[in-house]
């Protein structure tokens, strides 16, 4: 006996709130992934509370962030802004030398319309650090995105690309030619490409290697590890993100620094992984090799957990960004998504992950979960019942 899926994706739309954990917290991973920086978070008191339970990280530590507290007199626009976060930046100077000083700006900066873009580079002139500001509010922005903020006003900084396509492949042909023949094609000609999100140093390892199984080299990761590694960028430099909640930095890339932008699922999960490879390889004209057999071997090493999962089914409620594609892979592994509850979907940058998501249900044989964008708990709750 057959039965007839729907093939359809609906996307819709609530009024509910962000119920999310605030976006400032993305200085937890990134300050450790961006070796050489010193975030300042510009916020109250609440702000520092939430960071120091957020992050577990004791004051003797030393982690290379801090907080700028505005008090009452400050929140009344009575104290000068400038000289307070000028004082600041000089002992951060002093006591870290950072080689970049990032600015985070939370809700009490936007309520009370602080300038930071237009403080920053008069101070960064006078002592000497690039100083960058980043909007992590959780009036505007969920969990996630605080990371999209940073990444966007980093890309401003990255130097523009000097060698041209051709002049690129001249580079590179002479430097094979001139090899020993033993040694010669370990990548394909290619256009740069850089890959942009924050990850543990070991899986973007991983996925370096991953790439150049395929012949495929990676010019630079945005963030690097250190500010002064940051990747050329230019209108002949091709980009692909490895995280779904990246669009303002997508959108960044694209508009402001000429990128060409490789549309492509997310590599979570051995599926999203391979399809994320096979995408990136089409792109630059490259047959990809052993991708079906990496990937069986893997949901083979994962067995036991698929039994444990398989029949079970989960109820995204809307946190993070990453609930498509956790859905996806979760119905690879068996479950059944009854809904995908999500902050916020942008739809381009996501197309090829919402493509693979209907492709993977159609495959798994499973109704494609509706998508609610920015969901109403109270709604939720009663469709959890039901």
């Amino acid at each position: 006996m057959s039965v007839k899926i729907d093939e359809t994706l609906t996307v819709e739309c609530e009024t509910g709130n962000y119920h999310t954990f605030c976006p400032i917290s993305c200085v937890s991973w990134l300050y450790q992934k961006i070796e050489d920086s010193f975030f300042l978070v510009v916020g109250t008191k609440t702000c520092g509370y939430f960071l120091q339970n957020a992050l577990g990280v004791m004051i003797f530590a030393e982690p290379r962030y801090a907080m700028a507290e505005l008090e009452e007199g400050d929140i009344s626009a009575q104290l000068n802004d400038y000289e307070g976060l000028k004082k600041l930046c000089i002992r951060i100077r002093k006591d870290r030398d950072p080689s970049v000083i990032i600015w985070i700006g939370t809700c009490t900066t936007e309520i009370i319309k602080m300038d930071l873009e237009g403080m920053a580079p008069k101070l960064e002139w006078e002592i000497g650090i690039p100083i960058l500001v980043a909007r992590a509010n959780g009036l505007d922005y969920a969990f996630t995105q605080g990371e999209d903020t940073v990444l966007a006003a980093m890309a401003h900084r990255c130097p523009e690309t000097e060698l041209s396509v051709h002049e690129r492949k001249e580079t590179i042909h002479n430097f094979l030619t001139s090899r020993k023949k033993e040694e010669l094609v370990e990548y394909a000609i290619h256009p740069s490409l850089v890959l942009f999100g924050s990850l543990p140093s070991s899986v973007a390892s991983q996925l370096n290697l991953e790439l150049k199984r395929q012949s495929v080299k990676v010019s630079g990761w945005l963030p690097a590890q250190k500010y002064k590694d940051l990747p050329s960028l230019g209108d002949e430099v091709y980009v692909c993100g490895v995280h779904p909640f990246l669009s303002r930095t997508a959108t960044t890339l694209i508009r402001r620094e000429k990128c060409q932008l490789i549309g492509a699922p997310f590599p979570i999960g051995p599926d999203g992984t391979r399809a994320w490879i096979e995408k990136i390889c089409a792109v630059f004209g490259v047959q990809p090799q052993g991708l079906e057999e990496r990937e069986e071997q893997i949901w083979a090493s994962l067995k036991d957990y698929l039994d444990l999962l398989h029949g079970k089914s989960v109820f995204f409620t809307g946190d993070n960004l990453l609930e498509a594609s956790l859905a996806r892979f979760l119905i690879r592994c068996g479950m059944i998504v009854h809904e995908i509850g999500i902050p916020y979907m942008d739809k381009r940058y996501q197309a090829a992950e919402l493509s693979l998501l209907r492709d993977t249900c159609i495959k798994m044989c499973v109704p494609i979960p509706r998508i609610v964008e920015k969901p109403d708990n109270s709604n939720q709750i009663r469709r959890i019942r039901e």
